[in-house]
């Protein structure tokens, strides 16, 4: 009895980590703008998505869900073997980790170690203050609990680490001069905020969704394979 209980655990988990693939493989072929410095690169509605697959499914789930999603892409789309491209593929796990856990090591030492490769590389030293930026997700994770793990500040967290990964494997990569770094400092501020809003919104209805969906068609889910926040739902 208990091993058929936990094997039709273990199933719902698969269903529902396939079902996230999904919905993030679709995601990523919705453009939302362009990348600034890569030619046909555009930023799509993964990167409101994506972040909250690690808090529904679990940190380990979700970056699992995110990598197959973004593979598939990666194969589907044809997209060439190049550096810039397998590139894109790191930022997002680590939001996917940022958003759905609650430990604070990884997630201080991510941006950190992002900071430092930043300033070590010579255009990056020179508009070192640009990293700035990265400080976010340490300050938001060092905050207590109740803070830290609110949505607003959960999502500013994940965003500016992706951020962080994506522009430190950036600047060693992709050519640009420190003024246009400098340059970027407002679009970047306003581009985030964006996408922390979207992660945030995103969230939340997926929330009410999810759980509407479970309460119509009367199908009981385990917390520990689907993690729905009851404070975001219609019967709260």
């Amino acid at each position: 009895m208990v091993e058929k209980e936990a094997l039709n655990i273990h199933k719902k988990k698969l269903i529902f980590v396939a079902l996230f693939v999904v919905i993030a493989f679709f995601a990523q072929r919705i453009n939302f703008s362009p990348v600034i410095g890569a030619e046909k690169q555009y930023f799509t509605l993964f990167q409101f998505f994506g972040p909250i697959a690690g808090a529904f499914l679990g940190s380990v789930f979700g970056v699992i869900a995110v990598l197959a999603a973004e593979l598939i892409n990666f194969f589907v789309v044809g997209k060439e073997a190049a550096l810039i491209n397998i590139m894109r593929l790191a930022p997002m796990l680590f939001a996917v980790y940022y958003f759905g856990s609650e430990k604070k090591n990884l997630n201080v030492i991510v941006p950190l170690i992002a900071i430092v490769l930043f300033v070590l590389h010579p255009v990056g030293r020179q508009a070192w203050f640009y990293s700035l930026f990265w400080t976010i997700p340490i300050i938001v994770r060092l905050l207590p609990g109740k803070y830290s793990m609110c949505v607003p500040l959960r999502s500013l967290g994940a965003t500016f680490t992706a951020h962080s990964v994506g522009s430190a494997l950036w600047v060693w990569t992709v050519p640009m001069t420190a003024g246009q770094w400098i340059a970027l400092i407002p679009i970047t501020a306003f581009e985030r905020l964006l996408f922390a809003a979207g992660i945030g919104i995103t969230y939340v209805t997926f929330n009410a969704l999810l759980d509407k969906i479970l309460d119509v068609f009367k199908i009981k889910v385990p917390g520990d394979v689907l993690r729905i926040d009851k404070r975001f739902t219609v019967r709260s």
